[in-house]
């Protein structure tokens, strides 16, 4: 899952949670044990949440639609298009609406910014200003995401040409993705318990 699907799965009752969850893929190995507690129960959150979609055989479904042509980036992919259905769908999810719900989403990482990885708080005033979580939920706003994306994997494949995929194929992922994420979010359900236990 990307960035909208981990700060919903967080849920509303600890922020912090939130944000351990959010900045997890910038914080390595141990390194997690120098934050406060509820942003290391985020962390261990985000790395199982990660653990259990990889694992998933409906996501593989997905990931298998692309593969052929994208190879082991088709997982980077599938987490982009989940959480362009997320942010379609949002209004299934969640009682507030979309825009708001990530201005104050992004009003958190503000007044926690300095809690925040190096490498988050680099990207964090791109994030706000190009508004890269409401953009999700259109196509054309997944198309730049997986066009910025490109930079990452230094032009080894053109992510943004999955696009194509995804409007061909846009029925099949769509489906996939409610299915698996009813249980994604039983899965997270059960996991946070643990996590406020140990």
């Amino acid at each position: 899952m990307n960035y909208l699907a981990h700060i919903y799965l967080s849920g509303d009752d600890d922020p912090l949670l939130k944000i351990g969850n959010f900045i997890a893929d910038s914080v390595k190995g141990k390194a997690f044990k120098k934050y406060p507690q509820a942003i290391q129960n985020g962390i261990k959150l985000h790395r199982e949440i990660d653990a259990f979609t990889d694992s998933h055989p409906i996501v593989f479904e997905s990931k298998h639609r692309l593969f052929k042509k994208y190879r082991h980036y088709s997982s980077v992919i599938v987490d982009v298009l989940y959480d362009h259905f997320l942010a379609k769908n949002w209004q299934d999810y969640h009682p507030t609406r979309l825009n708001v719900y990530i201005e104050d989403f992004y009003l958190l990482l503000k007044y926690n910014f300095e809690s925040l990885p190096k490498r988050v708080q680099n990207f964090y005033p791109y994030m706000v200003s190009d508004n890269w979580l409401l953009s999700y939920a259109e196509i054309d706003g997944i198309e730049k995401i997986l066009t910025q994306m490109n930079h990452r994997v230094k032009g080894k494949t053109q992510l943004q040409e999955s696009v194509k995929e995804l409007k061909e194929f846009y029925p099949e992922f769509e489906s996939e993705f409610t299915a698996f994420f009813s249980e994604l979010e039983e899965f997270v359900k059960l996991k946070k318990k643990e996590l406020l236990v140990n």
